[in-house]
């Protein structure tokens, strides 16, 4: 009986920790894509930086990241 009380629980369910650590995953792939362009010498300037990439690709994947674990942490598997 005392055992019962004392047992830990936890905040989500296992499927909640997975679908977050996917969205973990996107977010840091997105600032992956965002990194580098720059150049070695700081007197030139490197076109690279504002390509599709950088301006467009890996904000996006940042915020599709972002929504994944807000969803993570509303989904309610016990409603299902």
């Amino acid at each position: 009986m005392e055992n019962e009380k004392n047992k830990q629980q936890f905040l989500f369910e296992q499927i909640n920790y997975k679908i977050l650590l996917i969205g973990i995953g996107v977010i840091i792939l997105g600032f992956i894509l965002m990194s580098g362009g720059g150049s070695e010498d700081p007197n030139v300037f490197n076109d690279d930086i504002f390509n599709f990439r950088r301006i467009r690709l890996a904000p996006t994947t940042v915020l599709i990241g972002f929504g994944i674990t807000i969803y993570a942490i509303l989904k309610n598997p016990k409603k299902a």
